[in-house]
């Protein structure tokens, strides 16, 4: 399977389920949060000895289960280009485990609306680049938020929650408890 990309469906304790990554020799290029609840979870057995598939689902479980502070997982860029790339760039590098930023930062960090005067329209530019963002969770669009809250997110707000009380940046309510 080396050499071609390859889709498969992870398990996870998100209010959505399923999520669907799909992988390459450069590493996660997709991941959707509209899992396919139908498809074979496990995939094909060439899949499951395919060592990217192997290092993607051991990161999202451990993530999942609270056994590391973030997925340390390689990002293949090829779906992002121009200011949605150096934004998404910016956030994978410089927001990490249990913090968050606003659009507006985000927008200031990243330098990509430098030349623009609007401060209020980079964010809303940052706000549908979340929304665009290929690989959520590897790139943690959860985090960014809005300066008078969460703000939204494009696989519901039930999942942004779930995370940010994950990562211990919101309390947990009482139906709340992380993967086993």
């Amino acid at each position: 399977m080396r050499g071609q990309p390859v889709r498969f469906t992870v398990r996870t304790p998100l209010p959505c389920g399923p999520v669907d990554v799909t992988v390459t020799d450069v590493g996660v290029a997709r991941l959707s949060f509209l899992g396919d609840r139908e498809r074979a979870v496990a995939g094909p057995s060439a899949v499951l000895d395919d060592p990217r598939v192997s290092r993607v689902r051991t990161a999202l479980a451990d993530y999942f289960a609270g056994r590391t502070r973030g997925l340390d997982l390689p990002v293949d860029w090829q779906h992002t280009s121009g200011p949605q790339r150096e934004v998404l760039r910016t956030l994978h590098a410089q927001v990490g485990f249990g913090e968050t930023v606003t659009y507006g930062e985000l927008a200031r960090r990243s330098g990509a609306f430098e030349d623009d005067p609007e401060p209020a329209l980079a964010a809303r530019t940052v706000g549908t680049i979340m929304g665009s963002n290929p690989v959520p969770l590897v790139v943690p669009c959860h985090r960014v938020v809005a300066s008078t809250g969460l703000g939204g997110f494009t696989g519901g707000i039930a999942i942004k929650q779930w995370l940010l009380t994950l990562e211990g940046v919101l309390a947990p309510t009482l139906d709340w408890a992380p993967a086993e």
